[in-house]
């Protein structure tokens, strides 16, 4: 079976791709940032490997043979799937296998934030790390004795609620329901918004979540509350909260994620010292990317035996 993995691969993470090929499996991959590959190399896929970079409708018709479009993590908001319904192409994802990365990511951003290290980091390279002055040393923070309000109780909530409660934080969260077994308190959104010192989002981006934290949302939280995003960039409004960061209104924020990626030079988060960012990458670990090959492999072995195929969307 044809498997295109659009994916910059390094050498232990292309080792473990060759040895698939003993399951039948012809693994190719290209770089993400090469369109001419990835259009030569679509046109035999049957199997494609997809991690960011947009699956468009022309690229579903141009490829003849496909007959799987296989997300290595959660969110399919960057697949067409009617494009894919339309052909008959099965969409899969795998969710679970990147949550313990991403709760990791999340509490370092929130730690990161509340310690305001990017800031510390660039003074303390520029020889002023000494001479920081009161105005920085006064914005620390300790994560126990806070409420941490996270929005969604998906996998990586779950992961990471008992841990922020075993340091000392306080936990609330909202979704769609109150789960029984979840550890913290539910809340609605707004009330979660203005009672928390921190705020995590973990909701996927659809058509309801776009822009939910926006102005409005913003004016909600408490003044000098962080904002963290592992999710997608598009839950949030990037022009409202440079506003609200400038404004003081927010205290930090810890970013991963970005409504346009990669992130524009000219992006104003960028020149903010109370914003710590990273560039896609909290679901990036060795760790995860064994637990999803077998996910991705055990589907295609699946897809030539006609059985049915884990975690379907479309």
């Amino acid at each position: 079976m044809k498997v295109l993995f659009r994916y910059d691969c390094g050498p232990n993470l292309a080792g473990r791709l060759g040895a698939y090929s003993a399951e039948g499996l012809a693994i190719e991959t290209c770089s993400e940032a090469d369109d001419a590959a990835y259009a030569r190399l679509m046109a035999g896929a049957e199997v494609l490997w997809h991690v960011l970079k947009p699956v468009t409708a022309a690229d579903i018709a141009a490829a003849p043979r496909l007959k799987l479009i296989q997300k290595i993590g959660v969110g399919v908001n960057t697949i067409d799937l009617e494009a894919a319904k339309a052909r008959g192409i099965a969409v899969c994802n795998m969710p679970g296998t990147n949550s313990r990365a991403v709760a990791e990511m999340a509490l370092l951003l929130m730690l990161a934030a509340l310690r305001r290290l990017a800031a510390l980091d660039a003074a303390t390279r520029a020889g002023q790390g000494w001479a920081a002055g009161p105005r920085l040393q006064e914005a620390y923070g300790e994560i126990a004795g806070r409420t941490v309000g996270l929005v969604g109780y998906g996998a990586v909530p779950r992961l990471l609620a008992p841990v922020l409660t075993a340091m000392g934080a306080r936990v609330i969260y909202t979704a769609r329901k109150a789960h029984a077994d979840a550890v913290g308190e539910f809340r609605t959104l707004a009330d979660l918004l203005a009672e928390s010192d921190i705020v995590s989002l973990h909701v996927p981006l659809v058509p309801e979540t776009a822009n939910m934290i926006d102005a409005r949302a913003l004016a909600r939280m408490k003044p000098g509350a962080i904002l963290v995003n592992t999710a997608r960039g598009g839950l949030v409004d990037e022009g409202d909260l440079v506003e609200a960061l400038i404004s003081g209104r927010l205290g930090a924020a810890g970013l991963d994620v970005f409504v346009r990626e990669p992130v524009a030079a000219d992006n104003a988060l960028l020149m903010l010292d109370n914003v710590v960012l990273a560039p896609h990458v909290a679901w990036l670990t060795p760790e995860t990317f064994a637990r999803s090959l077998g996910v991705a492999a055990e589907n295609c072995r699946r897809l030539a035996k006609g059985e049915a195929l884990l975690h379907r969307v479309v």
